[in-house]
Order: structure tokens, then C-alpha cells, then sequence
């Protein structure tokens, strides 16, 4: 069965039932054995998280940036995959790496410096045959499409909330 026979039906119903496609994801993440490691909970799976060394965490778990970069990285690639498929580019296979530069400074409060990421980047390497004119179709698809960037070039309103029993 192709990508495309199985998106379809999926296609149809959201068409038919906008309300169906309205999805909730969640996480949780609750401390490990110290105030420097935890573990977020996805519902399907659980990883191990910490604090990166450069605020003196061990280093040997994924930090909450490498998680940032790596949902990006995932959502690029599987978008980008799942459009060449759909485009009819069978021969193409994508990889997708993403580095991101921050300060740490920032997040620990020893200078005036923006907390989080100052610059993202995301390169696509493709093998296969893409003619120049379907590259740019790629592109604009997968950009468009792609969950974790756009919610990254257009941020949410995001709300907290907070509890103490």
C-alpha cells in the first residue's frame, strides 16, 4: 500500500470532519534522581533528559535543547520524505541535520543575554533524482507542511499554569 492510499481515507474524513483532525499531544516531565536529570514522558515512550554540562549538568543524557533540535530534525525529515514519496520521487531518501547556537550565559543569569536559541539551522541533503523544478516544489511543501518548524517561525500562545498543593 502506497503513502498516498493511506493518507487518502485519512484525507476524507478530515474534509468531512473537520473535528477530527483537532489533535492533543502531551508530555510530561518529572525529576529523575536529581535536580539536574528527569524523565519525559510521551505517552508511548520515555527518555531520559538532563541538564547540559554547560550549566553543570553530566552530559549524558539528551538536554532540553537537544530535544528541541531533534523534534525539528524528525518532523524535517519524515515531512520531507513523506512529500518526495507523495510527489512521486520514490528513488529520493532525505537526512536531515539541524544545529542550533545559544548562550548559556543567559540561561544561567550571569549576563544580559536572550535565554534560548539565537540562530537555527536546518540542511536537507537528498540522494536520488530531483530535477531543479521539483526541488523547488519540495521545498515550499515541506517547509509549509513541517509541524515543528512552523511552530517555530510562528510561535503559539502558550499559557502556564502553576500549582502547589
Amino acid at each position: 500500500m502506497t503513502l498516498r492510499e493511506i493518507q487518502e481515507p485519512i484525507k476524507a474524513r478530515y474534509r468531512e470532519e473537520p473535528d477530527a483532525a483537532r489533535i492533543t499531544l502531551r508530555a510530561s516531565g518529572a525529576m529523575a534522581s536529581d535536580a539536574m536529570s528527569c524523565s519525559v514522558d510521551l505517552g508511548r515512550a520515555i527518555y531520559a533528559a538532563g541538564a547540559h554540562q554547560g550549566v553543570g549538568g553530566s552530559g549524558s543524557a539528551a538536554c532540553s535543547g537537544d530535544l528541541l533540535l531533534a523534534a525539528l530534525a524528525a518532523c524535517a525529515q519524515l515531512t520531507c520524505q513523506m512529500v518526495a514519496t507523495n510527489m512521486g520521487l520514490e528513488d529520493v531518501t532525505v537526512t536531515v541535520e539541524v544545529e542550533g547556537d545559544l548562550d548559556l550565559r543567559g540561561t544561567l543569569g550571569t549576563a544580559d543575554v536572550p535565554v534560548g536559541f539565537e540562530a537555527i539551522r536546518v540542511r536537507f541533503d537528498l540522494t536520488g533524482d530531483v530535477p531543479p523544478e521539483r526541488l523547488a516544489k519540495l521545498k515550499d511543501r515541506t517547509e509549509r507542511y513541517c509541524v515543528v518548524l512552523q511552530t517555530l517561525l510562528q510561535p503559539p500562545r502558550i499559557e502556564a499554569a502553576w500549582s502547589v498543593p
